[in-house]
């Protein structure tokens, strides 16, 4: 059995009246992909947000590596080894493939952005970034601006970016959004890359690459965790069937 790698432990956000996470438990073990699906408002970016730091929860706790970091800064989680790609691109468009990455490792290596001048000739920062954008396939397009690539080359970059940051485990916040099929099946291939090296919590709408990348499966509604299985159980789940296969996601 994997050694579990990230613990969490009645997690609760509310947000008013209104219920983000309940009392979520789940354990993601180390190596595998772990999906999360849930219809829309489940409560799956904002369960994100609390694991990066981006959002304190109200309770509860999260462990990663044995120890807990529900009080520690998104920066300290970054250099535990916890990254995160956001559902939204969030490269810097005026820059170019190898400057956005370059910049990913920068931060993981505890220098200020405030002397990106004098790094950008750093050798090993270059070569580091470079590595990164071979993962994803776009070491081939390095010198190219961010503004001027595909969005699902943006989207590549930002895993790039995620990956120059050494992490242990990757936060990966529908990563095929906007994309078309063909840029949705390299990114599905550039994931089953990473799968054992890197341990992915993925949350996505896509339900084909979902029951192809994933190891283990959780299903979020309304904040709480109605099922966690092997994917071809929760595809026969009748409570999960419905309460989300068996609408419009089928």
């Amino acid at each position: 059995m994997a050694d579990t790698l990230l613990k969490i432990s009645d997690l609760n956000k509310h947000f008013g009246g209104i219920v983000a996470t309940d009392h979520v438990d789940l354990d993601v073990e180390q190596g595998l992909i772990h999906a999360i699906i849930g219809p829309n408002g489940a409560g799956k970016t904002t369960l994100i947000a609390q694991l990066s730091g981006q959002l304190k929860p109200d309770s509860g706790n999260i462990e990663f590596a044995g120890r807990s970091i529900v009080n520690e800064s998104p920066a300290r989680r970054a250099h535990l080894g916890l990254a995160r790609s956001f559902q939204i691109t969030s490269v810097l468009m005026p820059m170019t493939l190898l400057e956005n990455v370059m910049l990913a490792v920068q931060g993981s290596s505890g220098h200020s952005f405030h002397f990106w001048a004098p790094v950008r000739g750093d050798r090993a920062m270059r070569d580091a970034a470079m590595a990164a954008l071979a993962e994803v396939g776009l070491d081939d397009r390095a010198d190219r601006v961010a503004g001027n690539v595909s969005h699902g080359e943006q989207r590549q970059l930002e895993v790039a970016m995620a990956l120059a940051m050494r992490p242990r485990m990757l936060l990966l916040d529908e990563p095929m959004a906007g994309m078309g099929s063909e840029e949705t099946g390299m990114m599905i291939e550039i994931l089953k890359r990473l799968k054992g090296d890197k341990t992915i919590l993925l949350v996505e709408h896509d339900m084909d690459a979902v029951f192809s990348l994933a190891d283990r499966l959780s299903v979020l509604v309304d904040g709480h965790v109605i099922a966690t299985d092997t994917v071809e159980s929760i595809r026969d789940n009748d409570e999960v069937q419905k309460a989300y296969l068996g609408d419009s996601h089928a």
